[in-house]
C-alpha cells in the first residue's frame, strides 16, 4: 500500500511539473511579450542553410535555421541584414538583403535571391549548398514603422526591390489591428522576372480591401492585362493614393528607376516627407 501511495505522489508531482511547463509556454506565447532576436548589429553570426528551392533559372529561395525552433531573427519591419560571402575570385563581399519572413516565422528566416551572372554576392549564393553557413549582421536600415502611422502606403518596386515592400506589406496585412492600406506597383522586364508572384497574389486575394498590386512589364507576353513599358507618372496617379499628410510612397529598385520615380512623385505633388527610398 505504501508503495502505491508513493507512486501516486510521484505521478502527481510529475503531472504538476508538466502542467507548469505547458502553462508557462502558453503564457509566454500568448502574452505578446517581444522575444529577443538573435541578430547582432556589430558582429557577423553564422546561420545554417537548411533548404534551397530553385524558383527559376536565376532565382532561389534560401531557408536558414535559427539557433532554436522558437528563436526569432529580431528584424524590425522594413529593415535589412548584411550578408557576407566570397566572390568568384575568393575576395570578401558584403551586401544588404531583406528577408521575406517576419518574426512571426519562428526558428528560421528566408531570403529570395536573384543571382546575376556578374554579381559578386550572387556567386556566393549560387555556390551555396544545404549545410553551408551564411554570415549575417544586422539589423540595418533607416525605415521605422508603427502600425497606423499612415492611412495608406503607395509602393513602387522594380526587380528584387520587391523584397522590402513584401516584408512591410505582410507585416501590415497580417496584423489584425493595423488598418493601413497598401497599393503596390511592381515593374519587371518579363513575366519570368516577377519575384514572389504567388505570394503577392495570395495577399491580394486574402486582403482585397487593403492590398492591391499592379504589375508592369517592359516585355509582356501576348495575353497581358497589366501595365506595359516602365512605371509612369500616370500609373502612379491611377494606382497609388493621392498626396496627403497621412500617405507615404515607398520606392525600391535599380538607381535609374529610383531617380525616375523621384521625379514622377515630385511632379505629382508628393512632398519629400511623403516619400521614402530603401
Amino acid at each position: 500500500m505504501e508503495i502505491l501511495e508513493l507512486l501516486d505522489v510521484q505521478f502527481l508531482a510529475i503531472a504538476v511539473a508538466c502542467f507548469a511547463v505547458v502553462a508557462g509556454t502558453v503564457y509566454l506565447l500568448s502574452s505578446g511579450k517581444k522575444r529577443k532576436g538573435v541578430l547582432d548589429p556589430e558582429n557577423f553570426k553564422e546561420f545554417k542553410l537548411v533548404k534551397r528551392r530553385q524558383l527559376s533559372h536565376n532565382v532561389a529561395k534560401f531557408t536558414f535555421a535559427l539557433p532554436t525552433p522558437t528563436s526569432v531573427l529580431g528584424l524590425p519591419i522594413g529593415q535589412h541584414i548584411s550578408c557576407r560571402g566570397k566572390d568568384s575570385q575568393g575576395e570578401e563581399v558584403i551586401k544588404p538583403y531583406t528577408p521575406t519572413t517576419l518574426d512571426t516565422d519562428v526558428g528560421h528566416f528566408e531570403l529570395v535571391i536573384k543571382m546575376y551572372p556578374q554579381g559578386r554576392m550572387s556567386h556566393h549564393f549560387r555556390e551555396m549548398k544545404v549545410g553551408d553557413f551564411l554570415a549575417v549582421k544586422g539589423p540595418k536600415g533607416r525605415f521605422k514603422y508603427q502600425p497606423g502611422q499612415v492611412r495608406a502606403f503607395g509602393m513602387l518596386a522594380g526587380g528584387s526591390g520587391i523584397t522590402p515592400m513584401f516584408q512591410v506589406a505582410r507585416a501590415i496585412l497580417e496584423n489584425p489591428k493595423d488598418k493601413t492600406k497598401v497599393h503596390l506597383i511592381y515593374g519587371n522586364v518579363t513575366n519570368e522576372d516577377i519575384l514572389l508572384k504567388e505570394e503577392l497574389d495570395n495577399l491580394a486575394s486574402t486582403y482585397p480591401d487593403r492590398f492591391t498590386v499592379y504589375q508592369v512589364l517592359n516585355q509582356p507576353p501576348e495575353s497581358w492585362n497589366g501595365g506595359v513599358g516602365f512605371i509612369t507618372k500616370e500609373m502612379i496617379q491611377a494606382y497609388c493614393p493621392a498626396p496627403a499628410p497621412d500617405v507615404q510612397i515607398l520606392r525600391c529598385g535599380p538607381p535609374p528607376m529610383n531617380k525616375a520615380m523621384a521625379a514622377h512623385l515630385e511632379a505629382l505633388g508628393y512632398a519629400p516627407e511623403m516619400q521614402f527610398q530603401f
